[in-house]
């Protein structure tokens, strides 16, 4: 059988590699945190449409390419984790700054200033992102443990992506969004200071660095997978448009964890196609229930756990597809592309699903199935072209 899964070595878990990856977790949180409230706050407190409340959350997945193409340059020129750093100071100070406009001065933030708030939200988290995912945590590790570091900061992102959503949530129901606001920018204060807390040698930059470039950003040999995961997350965005209950995320959280077992244990020795096919199948089954019989108390528990179980899955797998399609030297490249295809796809679909359905559950749900019933097509021919292209 053709199947490959990482291995596990317990020296990987060390001081630095623990700080970063809380890093990763909290700078994820900071971000996922408004997904289920800013549409809220939007519509409510600052009196958007439907259409601008979508145009202003999907802002947020174009901010995230913004930066790329110069993200080889600035760590060449400029200390790796200094970038890092002001990346993230600047998304907290966003943060900070829709809350004190808000919340303090209780003004009305003009719906272009807040289109241009998130788009350079998304640039600041897209940098940090590429710049922690893609060089600082690789270089706290062995070469031999570079993929099991890369596959394991991916599950502190995808546990924070239940999470975020679950603490905002609660805070949003008990307290105020002003809460949501501090608790966002602290979550990305403590990424900063965990990050200011790991030492990185100085390396002498290479001169021959052009100022824009696809290293480190973007993947052009792997735009096959990239479309395929984009199509996958889209359909999960579109979802996450709705006004979810906290049980559908802690059920999700379930189901991420349970797909964590799952490839532990279950597809250990499976055919390499497999996790992704019975990601996506979880996913349309889950979409079939909500469609059809969302009704019964007991798809409130499936589906999102059905919904967590594909996306882990999926997520594990394509993130590994990147690294093994990668190149010499490519690999932070070929995580930078799976992110932005994650987070991207995630952003969109959620724009998508607020400023087009407007909260109409049945067509959003029927086109989120569809996507996914075309992404199960696709990766027929996808998973065939990795197979053989890839390069480890």
């Amino acid at each position: 059988m053709n199947a490959q899964n990482t291995s596990v070595h317990i020296r990987l878990w060390q001081y630095e590699f623990w700080l970063l990856a809380i890093s990763e977790f909290l700078l994820s949180m900071s971000v996922y945190i408004l997904l289920p409230t800013m549409p809220l706050w939007l519509a409510g407190d600052q009196n958007l449409s439907a259409a601008e409340t979508g145009l202003v959350m999907g802002a947020f997945g174009a901010g995230l390419f913004l930066l790329g193409a110069f993200v080889s340059f600035l760590v060449q020129h400029y200390r790796r984790n200094v970038v890092c750093i002001v990346a993230i100071a600047v998304l907290a100070a966003l943060l900070a700054s829709m809350y004190y406009l808000d919340c303090l001065r209780y003004q009305f933030i003009e719906f272009p200033l807040l289109v241009l708030l998130r788009f350079v939200m998304g640039a600041a988290f897209g940098l940090s992102q590429m710049v922690l995912c893609s060089t600082l945590i690789i270089d706290t590790c062995e070469s031999f443990q570079r993929t099991e570091a890369n596959f394991a900061t991916g599950w502190f992102g995808r546990v924070a992506l239940a999470l975020g959503p679950l603490a905002g949530l609660l805070l949003f129901r008990y307290t105020n969004h002003a809460t949501v606001f501090l608790v966002a920018t602290g979550c990305a204060v403590a990424s900063l200071v965990l990050v200011l807390m790991v030492h990185f040698p100085f390396r002498i930059p290479e001169d021959d660095v052009p100022f824009a470039c696809l290293d480190r950003f973007f993947l052009p040999h792997g735009t096959v997978l990239f479309l395929n995961l984009l199509l996958i997350t889209v359909a999960f965005g579109m979802l996450l448009s709705f006004q979810l209950p906290l049980l559908f995320y802690a059920m999700v959280l379930c189901g991420f964890l349970g797909a964590l077992i799952c490839w532990r244990f279950v597809f250990r020795d499976a055919e390499l196609k497999s996790e992704v096919v019975t990601g996506l199948i979880l996913f349309g089954v889950a979409l079939i229930m909500l469609l059809t019989r969302s009704d019964l108390p007991i798809v409130s528990y499936a589906s999102p756990f059905f919904i967590g179980l594909g996306m882990g899955l999926i997520g594990s797998r394509f993130l590994l597809f990147f690294i093994k399609l990668s190149r010499h030297c490519q690999r932070g490249t070929s995580q930078s592309t799976f992110m932005l295809g994650w987070e991207s796809g995630i952003a969109i679909g959620i724009g998508l699903g607020l400023g087009c359905f407007g909260g109409a559950p049945q067509p959003l749900l029927f086109t989120s199935l569809i996507l996914i019933m075309i992404a199960l097509a696709f990766y027929q021919f996808s998973h065939n072209w990795f197979i053989k292209n890839k390069n480890r």
